[in-house]
Formats: C-alpha cells, structure tokens, sequence
C-alpha cells in the first residue's frame, strides 16, 4: 500500500479541563472589560467574537478510544487513550469508517441517524456520527455464504473474527473504509480457504498441498481450518493497520438443496460401517463354535454339515429379526 503513513502519538494534551476553566474566566472578565475602554475593550469584544474557538480544540476520549487528527489535510497525530484533550481548534478529527456499522460488537456508538445498506452489507450513516477508532477487540460476524467444497458440493459456513485496529494512521489512510474492507477480506478468505477441503473425511483429497491424501475436512479439522482463515485474513489486512486475534466458525451444513441426499448418503455408510462389525463378530462367533465343538468331539461333522451350520448361525446373527426355532425329531443325517 503506497502512502506509508506512520502512526504519531500525540502526547502531554491532557489540558482540556484547565482550557476549559480559564476560556471560561475570560468570558466572564470580557464582559465588564469592554466598559473599561481602550485596548482591553477591543481585546474583550475579539475574545467575545472569537473565544469559542478554542473550545473546538477540546476532546474527550474513554478508556480504549483513538482520535486521528488532520490538519488542512497532513496527518498531525493521533489522540490515544482516555482523558480531557486540547489539540489546536483547527485539528479535525478524520475517520472515513466512523458510520460504516458491520453488526459487531465493541464498536464505537454511532448517533441515530438516517442509514444505508451497502453491497458488503455494513450499515453506513450519512448523517452525524462520533469519529473515534475503536481499539477494543471487536468480533464481526460474518453472515452465512454458500460455497463449493473441494468435491463441488454447495456447502454454508459462516465465521466470527475477532479483529482490532493496531496502526490508526494506516487504518485512516491506506485503504477508503477499513471496515468494509476487513468485511471483504473475510468473504474471500473463507471462499478460498473452505474450497481446498471436503466436508467430511474422503479418500484421495489432498488438502495441505504435499501431494499426499490426507484427513483433512472441515467437519473434522475445524480448528485447522480455522486457523487457515486466520492467516489468509491477516495477510490482506496487515498493510491496513488491523490485526486478527482469532477467527471460529460458527456454523458450518450442507447446502439446503443437497442435505437431505447427503444425510441419506451418511446414513448409508453407518449402515455399511455396522454390518461390517456385524459380520465380523459373527465369524468370530462361528469359528469360535467350531472349534469348542472339535475340542469336546461332542459332534463329529463332515464338511458339508459344517456348512450347513456356519449358513444357519451367520443368517441366526446377521439377521435383522430374531431367527423363528425349528425342532428336528429326525436324524441329523
């Protein structure tokens, strides 16, 4: 970003209150002082006519509040911390964000005034509002977008970042509205960072870019992914004086059009996954009978009977209903 504009830290401005007292004294002085005639009577009716002017100079920020001031446009300083200030009256605070509301929280108050939505969806007030720069940490919940998985499958996610302003002089000056920006980065993070990844675990996806399949979905591996979106966000927005704290994903499904196909599909494989233990513990089971009834010799049978028992106790314990018991009064051979 091309202007490199360093953030200065106004100091020893903490006199807004003393300001305040002695401006007020003249006031009161101004008044009889034009009776007195001469000099000092010219000199109270110019403090009468003009004296509120300091007052423009008078700032006051809470705990965690910033103040970047300009000065017929040069950059002068930033006011930093809580405290009764005075700067030169003719210092205006600039803050291009100060009406743009993302739905977060820990933003600066704005006044009720009238609003507009713009295309990133932030709330922008085009009347009056306070032009202090948070320093809080502040979380933006990003809404819900619909994006494609690595596999094609439409899926929604939606995140919270949790951001706050580390330069002001950058966040003022290297980009139009960095709130809108911050806004923007996160939905192109998100799409870049959820399309390299399935949803669910599936073979043959290689998702760190060795070239080796891995695990990685974004069921499974949220912290990761998340981790990811991070990274992506705060390469975009470090050159905007902003610094990303964490970022979670808050909600993470299928798309509506495919969820009930791939709560079918989900269905199916625990099915299959349960057989395949079902039919593992029953020739278990069988080869165990087999061979309890070899070492006994309780009953010596030839091959073929010893299939027809391992087919009755396989239907008997992979069965889906219990097996209906039939008494044979014959012989068994």
């Amino acid at each position: 970003m091309g202007t490199n504009v360093k953030e200065k830290i106004i100091k020893g401005h903490k006199i807004g209150g003393l300001v305040l007292v002695v401006s007020i004294l003249l006031y009161i002085l101004a008044i009889p002082g034009i009776m007195v005639g001469g000099f000092v009577a010219l000199a109270s009716i110019i403090w009468l006519c003009v004296g509120w002017v300091t007052w423009l100079g008078l700032k006051v920020l809470k705990p965690n509040e910033a103040l970047v001031l300009t000065l017929f446009g040069k950059y002068v300083g930033t006011l930093v911390g809580d405290g009764f200030f005075w700067v030169n009256p003719f210092c205006t605070a600039f803050n291009p964000a100060s009406g743009t509301k993302l739905g977060q929280s820990g933003d600066v108050a704005v006044n009720k005034s009238t609003l507009t939505v713009t295309a990133q969806g932030a709330t922008v007030s085009t009347d009056s509002y306070s032009k202090k720069i948070s320093l809080k940490v502040m979380t933006l919940s990003n809404s819900k977008q619909k994006v494609n998985d690595v596999l094609g499958n439409p899926v929604e996610v939606a995140v919270a970042v949790m951001w706050k302003v580390r330069d002001t002089a950058k966040a003022v000056f290297e980009v139009d509205n960095f709130k809108e920006y911050l806004s923007l980065q996160v939905d192109t993070a998100v799409r870049n960072v959820v399309k390299i990844y399935p949803y669910d675990v599936t073979d043959n996806v290689d998702t760190t870019g060795d070239g080796v399949a891995d695990d990685g979905s974004l069921r499974g591996s949220t912290e990761l992914v998340a981790r990811k979106i991070k990274e992506e966000i705060q390469s975009k927005v470090f050159g905007a004086g902003l610094e990303i704290v964490d970022a979670r994903i808050t909600y993470l499904a299928y798309a509506p059009e495919i969820a009930a196909a791939m709560l079918q599909r989900q269905q199916a494989s625990a099915v299959v996954d349960a057989r395949k233990l079902i039919v593992d513990g029953a020739v278990g089971m069988v080869e165990l009978a087999l061979e309890r009834l070899n070492e006994r010799q309780t009953v010596v049978l030839d091959e073929e009977r010893k299939a027809a028992m391992v087919s009755n106790l396989l239907v008997v314990l992979c069965g889906n209903h219990d097996a209906q018991p039939i008494v044979n009064s014959g012989s068994l051979y």
